[in-house]
């Protein structure tokens, strides 16, 4: 460790965290385990550019890297130690001098339903709108539905919960572990299964973001991590990466872990074509982040032959 480099039993560990509720509850819950463990923590609030940009969609803004922007300069001129995001948020390459330090045991990973008036998406009546700013649920939706108009839905939960109640939409899809950990679990009418509508790579998963050669931190860190969780979302991380996409590609891709069987499955749409999805699965033994990579890289081939771009 460079000698200039504070340990972290030793000093404080600053959070750097968005100021919307969900991110300050993702903050102080690994506070609370941090702090469960003997070190002192506190919390940097922050507003990001992704907060502060409603009026557009993320994909014609720069993406969701827009939310983590700010958070790094935090780290990298020392304001802060670490900095947890929703690993959805996070981009598939990792900035030159960051590191993911740690991915936590995942919540649901699946999207939610969310409205006051219809259980299901299937019960809407044709044309009805639908609220989500997300190319994936854009070309998904349009796969189960194209009858139904779809129109942007963007803020924090809470605006967008209250955006649903002024009755701007007949229903909007939400992900289903953001409204678990706040307690909303209520306002869910009904859960996708995967086989409906597959989740974004990394949904559900939290990621802790460090200074690359900070070794006091990964040490403080390794008992968090939940490797179950990490071996899939580096397989679903995978498969962005390799079809050079951002966060904000019409493309989800899910693995779930077995044993040391992990299962693959991802899918693609065009946002301006036929509501046909390109879709691709795979299976195998992995034990290594490495191997689950390279099944990533493999789905991504596969779609990429079956039309993917």
């Amino acid at each position: 460790m460079n000698p200039s480099t504070p340990s972290s039993s030793q000093h404080p560990i600053v959070i750097a965290t968005r100021e919307s509720r969900l991110a300050m509850w993702q903050a102080e819950h690994v506070q609370a385990i941090l702090q469960s463990r003997g070190h002192t923590v506190q919390l940097l609030g922050m507003t990001t550019q992704g907060d502060q940009i409603l009026d557009r969609s993320l994909s014609k803004v720069g993406g969701k890297g827009l939310f983590v922007k700010e958070l790094e300069v935090a780290l990298s001129e020392g304001r802060a130690d670490i900095a947890v995001h929703s690993l959805k948020d996070v981009p598939m390459d990792m900035p030159e001098g960051f590191d993911l330090a740690c991915v936590m045991e995942r919540e649901d990973p699946r999207d939610a339903w969310v409205s006051a008036q219809y259980p299901t998406l299937m019960d809407l009546p044709q044309g009805a709108v639908v609220g989500t700013s997300s190319l994936r649920r854009t070309v998904l939706l349009r796969a189960l539905r194209p009858d139904l108009k779809i129109e942007p839905l963007r803020g924090n939960l809470d605006t967008r919960l209250r955006k649903l109640d002024d009755g701007q939409y007949a229903g909007i899809i939400l992900a289903a572990a953001g409204l678990k950990r706040l307690n909303l679990s209520d306002r869910i009418r009904h859960i996708f299964e995967t086989d409906q509508m597959l989740p974004a790579a990394g949904q559900g998963a939290l990621g802790i973001e460090i200074c690359s050669g900070r070794q006091d931190l990964v040490d403080a860190l390794k008992p968090l991590v939940h490797n179950t969780s990490w071996l899939a979302v580096a397989a679903e991380r995978a498969v962005s990466r390799s079809m050079g996409g951002s966060c904000s590609m019409p493309l989800a891709a899910h693995a779930t872990l077995a044993g040391d069987v992990l299962s693959l499955r991802a899918a693609w749409g065009d946002p301006e074509g036929a509501a046909t999805l390109v879709t691709a699965q795979v299976t195998a033994s992995v034990n290594s982040l490495q191997e689950a990579e390279v099944l990533g890289q493999q789905v991504a081939e596969d779609l990429r032959r079956g039309g993917a771009h």
